[in-house]
């Protein structure tokens, strides 16, 4: 870095019910990823979709983290079936979505975990299955609620790392075993992004971005749980620290 001052990562919040009363909320593990494993300062960026505003917060952070959450991208954003279980969050995506196209028109660095995967792939052009497991053939990625968190967010399954690819890179192995906490995933994989891992049943579980130099990665897994506790997971936030710092530069 040219300077001694912290990166600033933006962090969309969701919107959602706290009582009687609607809250913008993000996740206290993203924003301790955010601080530990980048040594950076959090931006939590509300759910309101006002693109003026969006602007400004743009303007300000060196990269943009998007999260996980409870909620689904509403389907008519991809074309997709009315959803049977609906459980959305329609202001993060009149957020997010925009969002993710202003950052890559400012060559914002951008790290997409779980819905924040899902919403990269959406963002430009790409679809998602609503329930693998009701495929034939897919596992069953969802945890198990009635477990404590430690074994919601323990190893789940393998993933095959494409060679030659950032991920197989940092881990310095081709398979990896990674948390599993989702019914959603990708089916069509949007132009300009490059699969970098898949599950045992074929299902994408992780991609970058095949366009040059641009940083987009984006992994279906939390690598932010216990981050400074799991080498590879560091590492992701670590490269994306990388990308961070050199738009900065």
């Amino acid at each position: 870095m040219t300077d001694c001052k912290p990166l600033k990562i933006g962090l969309v919040a969701d919107c959602k019910m706290i009582g009687p009363h609607p809250f913008h909320a993000i996740g206290d593990k993203y924003i301790r990823a955010v601080t530990e494993a980048m040594e950076a300062i959090p931006v939590l960026i509300p759910a309101m979709g006002d693109r003026h505003l969006l602007e400004a917060f743009l303007a300000d952070i060196d990269g943009l983290l998007l999260t996980g959450s409870p909620s689904n991208i509403e389907p008519h954003h991809y074309n997709g079936e009315v959803a049977k279980e609906p459980m959305h969050d329609p202001a993060r995506d009149a957020t997010t979505l925009p969002l993710i196209g202003m950052a890559l028109e400012a060559d914002v660095p951008l790290l997409g975990i779980c819905r924040g995967f899902q919403e990269i792939n959406v963002a430009m052009g790409g679809t998602l299955h609503q329930r693998v497991q009701e495929l034939p053939g897919m596992m069953d990625h969802r945890e198990d609620p009635e477990q404590p968190l430690e074994v919601q967010y323990g190893p789940a399954h393998p993933v095959t790392l494409e060679s030659g690819g950032l991920l197989q890179t940092l881990n310095n192995a081709d398979r990896a075993e990674v948390n599993s906490i989702h019914q959603q995933g990708i089916h069509k994989l949007a132009p300009g992004l490059a699969v970098e891992a898949r599950a045992e049943d074929g299902l994408i579980e992780a991609f970058r971005a095949d366009l040059g130099e641009r940083f987009i990665l984006g992994v279906q897994w939390h690598p932010e749980w216990k981050v400074m506790n799991n080498p590879f997971y560091q590492s992701i936030f670590g490269a994306f620290k990388s990308a961070c710092e050199k738009r900065r530069r």
